[in-house]
């Protein structure tokens, strides 16, 4: 893998925990003002952005550790 290539999966991985954790707190913000809950909902968005960005990262990285594993014992 080149070094640009690397580059730009890590900047793409990079965008995906930012999307991820700013659609969790605006959609827990838009819940929050329908719902008139105050701040509860926008923490529940938070939490669930965390959860889904570092999921979607292990999911992402674990093919390139299994690469790397099964490249080394050959």
């Amino acid at each position: 893998m080149s070094r640009l290539e690397l580059a730009l999966r890590l900047f793409g991985m990079g965008w995906y925990v930012g999307i991820c954790i700013v659609l969790g707190v605006l959609g827990g913000r838009w819940l929050d003002n329908k719902l008139h809950t105050g701040p509860m909902l926008v923490i529940v968005g938070l939490l669930l952005g965390i959860i889904v960005a570092f999921y979607g990262l292990y999911k992402m990285i674990l093919p390139n550790i299994n690469q790397k594993q099964n490249g080394g014992k050959s």
